[in-house]
């Protein structure tokens, strides 16, 4: 499972547009969910190669969020 770590922002988690891990954390900081991250990159459009791992990422990172609003 991907971690959501940023120490390897250059990894390419979506090998048919290169969408790297650093560009997905940044979409989702943006509050982009996978519809529009996929519109955005390229990403989950093609082969379907890498939807699990950016899902994964997507869910974790979003979970770090919701944790981090509650008061």
């Amino acid at each position: 499972m991907p971690g959501t770590d940023e120490e390897n922002p250059n990894e390419v988690l979506c090998s048919c547009s290169g969408t790297t891990r650093g560009l997905i954390i940044d979409l989702v900081r943006q509050g982009k969910d996978l519809e529009g991250i996929s519109r955005y990159s390229g990403a989950l459009s093609g082969c379907g190669g890498c939807e699990w791992d950016i899902a994964e990422l997507v869910k974790a990172l979003q979970a770090e969020h919701a944790g981090e609003t509650k008061p």
